[in-house]
């Protein structure tokens, strides 16, 4: 039996953690456990063999760390050879009459993808493409890509595996205390993406026990179409006689999970802490369980890197101002490349609220494709909007999928041979809803039934491209009255008979009706409101105009969608006597003080350095930076604590305000930092940086002098710097429950040789009273409290 045929009807045990287990029996502080598939095989296959004989049915190989960034090609092919085969030797000599499949297990990278980071989106697929490849060669069964953090870096990875293999791939992300992603996605963005990339079982691993896990489980099972995954740790660490041990017994996290399955959960294990007797614990009580079947959510759904948009119970707003169609100020701003005008108008139609944003940039005599991807990467570093993708060049299309931060709509199909035959393997590679368009080799037709007939075609392809129609938003095309009078009307009965025939959803271009008419906006709202009425799913329109946002809120009250109708009170009185906005605006809907601090909160770079430059001319230095830039840095931390601000906007906006300071330093004599001197490293032996680069960037932006010593620093190393640079303060980072010990080593030196410095740490594995047990001065959950901490200590 191949691994899919196994998955569909059964409720599949995983295996559990290999990171204590080594330390167990001698990993030292520092070492690589993958180098032990070659050192130490034998102690490999008895974990692997343990966890078989312990009801396992699937092993993951000892290469969680094993890609290109961190080893060579030719150590990776030496490791990972080596870590299949101790698997495949425990898969044959194992005692269980259970199925048994060999997984080739993939971890994060431990770095950022721009523009958070410094590695490039193909570098990171690059990286775990070569470990596929070689994994592959190797004979698994299955791929597991697992304790991904990051949106964009799952996407990388599951990339890679697609179109390196074609395995059978699991994919599991780390969820935090508050549910989502470090980079702020929720599992319903996760299933959006995964789902459309085609993942076999999708779920959640690492960072909490089973039961702090057990919101983000349910969710998961409520939003997906295909088998969840579970693995959880064995609950919160602590330092017990120089070893890290877990707080849930096997038991207790039996009972837990075992009763997860029953909730729907299909794929079951450990992560850190867990050991054979767990996953004895855990296969024992699932024995006599049955699978839930798994079923089609039918959900009709996009997603951004933090969250996902469901059409259907309420209209979605596309905004459609990033368009050059009919703006000259737009065609300007393509020609001359201007970027921040394009950011803009994306960060302004946000403030107005729409849900999803229409990117549309071509124009004769630019590169399409090169713009296209341009203005989705970094409209995607102000807005955390999902993006509807909007052009008829297929070789753009397709660059801009391929870098796009999770599922995407993409603008358009329609019936016509050579647009599906384009469209619809992009979509299924990538994932997305498509907009498809009624029409076809023949035009519009001019009655409801030919546009009908049309989209009944277009199914029917693209369920050979294997496209559900979940994933299919109909566009019945919007004419202008002032040419045909009857043109409104075909247009809503061909979506209404869509709808309720063949239970798709839709969406218009609403503005196309009034074109050549007088008051375009009183007639553009009027039949938004008889769209809305005959079951439009969604509109792409102005949001800067009154008309029609006064429609969009007084249907969603009138239609019980409001309750109380707190949102149309909320706004009623903005409608007032409001003119038409042409444009985006400096301050919009949100409030700010200032174009700077708009700027450094929404996180536009060049706009920030601009707007810094013209304030120069008239303001002290100083001034500027605890006028403007501090308390912009403030209020998206302050975002940050409270959970409304995530990861991607935080270090977007550190990034601006550090263009903006950088215009300061050069109009000064000195450097704006001085408040005092940090030191900051990742620990002996841990290659992931991602907290460490966060925490120096918010401590550089705040005045603070810091010297990072990079990764896999070993004690000595961080003492000699804390001693030469005359830091008070010493920040140490570690992302493995094998690499703690080696944090333990510095934080003991460091109080040993320099007893005036303290110690901040952080890291997925430590809690604050793991952190108290290792001798840390303070344990800090995120990089806003390191921030915070030091401002303590330096005053």
């Amino acid at each position: 039996m191949n691994f899919r045929e196994f998955l569909k009807n059964s409720i599949v045990c995983l295996d559990g953690g290999m990171g204590t287990l080594l330390q167990a029996k001698g990993l030292m502080p520092g070492e690589y456990p993958e180098k032990w598939n070659v050192s130490h095989p034998e102690a490999i296959t008895g974990i692997h063999r343990a966890y078989f004989d312990a009801g396992s049915n699937v092993v993951a190989t000892n290469t969680f760390g094993a890609n290109s960034l961190k080893f060579s090609l030719e150590e990776l092919e030496k490791i990972i050879p080596a870590a299949v085969e101790n698997a495949l030797e425990a898969k044959r000599t194992s005692e269980s009459n259970g199925e048994k499949f060999v997984a080739l297990d993939i971890g994060p990278t431990g770095r950022l993808i721009k523009p958070l980071g410094d590695l490039d989106f193909e570098a990171a697929v690059e990286a775990f493409a070569a470990t596929v490849r070689i994994g592959a060669a190797c004979g698994v069964d299955l791929v597991i890509v697992e304790t991904m953090n990051d949106c964009l870096e799952t996407k990388a990875a599951l990339l890679a595996v697609k179109e390196n293999s074609d395995l059978p791939v699991i994919v599991t992300n780390a969820y935090g205390a508050d549910g989502k992603l470090m980079t702020g996605a929720t599992p319903s963005a996760m299933v959006a993406m995964l789902e459309g990339m085609g993942a076999d079982a999708l779920g959640a691993n690492c960072s909490l026990g089973p039961d702090k896990l057990r919101g983000v489980a349910l969710e998961l099972v409520s939003r997906a179409s295909v088998p969840v995954v579970l693995k959880p740790n064995a609950g919160l660490p602590r330092s017990e006689n120089g070893r890290t041990v877990f707080d849930i017994a096997p038991a207790d996290f039996a009972d837990e999970v075992a009763d997860l399955v029953e909730k729907g959960v299909r794929v079951v294990g450990g992560c850190c802490g867990t050991t054979p007797e767990y996953i004895r614990e855990l296969s024992r009580r699932i024995k006599s369980l049955a699978p839930v079947p798994v079923t089609d959510r039918d959900l009709t759904v996009v997603s951004s890197y933090t969250h996902a948009v469901t059409f259907g119970s309420s209209p979605v707003l596309i905004g459609e101002r990033i368009n050059p169609t009919g703006k000259k100020r737009f065609k300007q701003a393509l020609v001359e490349n201007d970027m921040d005008y394009i950011l803009n108008e994306g960060a302004s139609q946000e403030e107005k609220g729409v849900h999803v944003l229409d990117v549309n940039v071509g124009l004769p005599g630019i590169d399409e494709k090169a713009m296209l991807t341009s203005a989705v990467f970094e409209l995607q570093t102000v807005t955390d909007l999902p993006l509807q993708i909007d052009t008829a060049n297929f070789d753009a299309m397709e660059a801009a999928l391929r870098i796009y931060n999770g599922k995407a709509m993409v603008n358009s199909v329609n019936g016509k041979e050579e647009s599906m035959s384009a469209v619809f393997p992009l979509v299924k590679k990538y994932g997305g809803l498509v907009v498809a368009l009624t029409l076809d080799e023949s035009g519009i037709p001019s009655t409801a039934e030919g546009r009908f007939a049309i989209a009944k075609k277009i199914l029917a392809t693209a369920e050979k491209y294997g496209i559900a129609k979940k994933d299919i938003i109909f566009d019945t095309l919007a004419m202008t009255v002032s040419a045909d009078s009857s043109a409104a009307g075909v247009t809503l009965s061909a979506m209404k008979m869509i709808g309720e025939r063949l239970g798709c959803k839709t969406s218009l271009g609403v503005s196309n009706v009034s074109f050549g008419l007088p008051n375009r906006d009183a007639v553009n709202a009027t039949f938004f409101a008889l769209a809305l009425e005959n079951g439009m799913s969604a509109a792409i329109m102005n949001p800067y105009s009154p008309d029609m946002m006064r429609t969009y809120y007084t249907f969603r009250a009138l239609k019980g969608m409001d309750e109380n109708c707190a949102e149309y009170i909320s706004v009623a009185d903005s409608f007032v006597s409001a003119p038409v906005q042409k444009t985006a605006s400096e301050s919009p809907a949100e409030e700010f003080s200032s174009g700077l601090q708009r700027a450094v909160v929404k996180g536009m770079k060049d706009r920030a350095a601009e707007l810094t430059g013209e304030l120069l001319s008239h303001r002290a230095p100083l001034d500027i930076v605890n006028g403007e830039i501090i308390p912009a840095l403030d209020r998206v931390g302050a975002g940050f604590e409270n959970k409304t601000v995530y990861l991607p906007q935080l270090l977007m906006a550190a990034e601006a305000a550090k263009a903006a300071f950088e215009r300061i330093k050069a109009a000064m004599s000195a450097s704006a930092s001085g408040k005092g001197k940090i030191v900051i490293a990742t620990v002996k032996g841990d290659i992931h940086d991602i907290g460490k680069n966060i925490v120096k960037l918010l401590l550089e932006n705040y005045g603070f002098d810091v010297t990072d010593l990079g990764r896999d620093v070993p004690p000595e190393a961080v003492i000699a710097a804390a001693e030469k640079t005359g830091a008070k303060l010493v920040g140490l980072s570690a992302l493995m429950t094998t690499t703690v010990p080696a944090m333990e080593e510095t934080i003991k030196l460091l109080h040993e040789k320099l007893p005036g410095v303290l110690v901040v740490v952080g890291g997925a594995v430590l809690t604050e009273d793991y952190a108290a047990q290792i001798g840390a001065d303070k344990y800090a959950r995120d990089a806003m409290e390191t921030v915070r901490y030091a401002e303590s200590i330096f005053g």
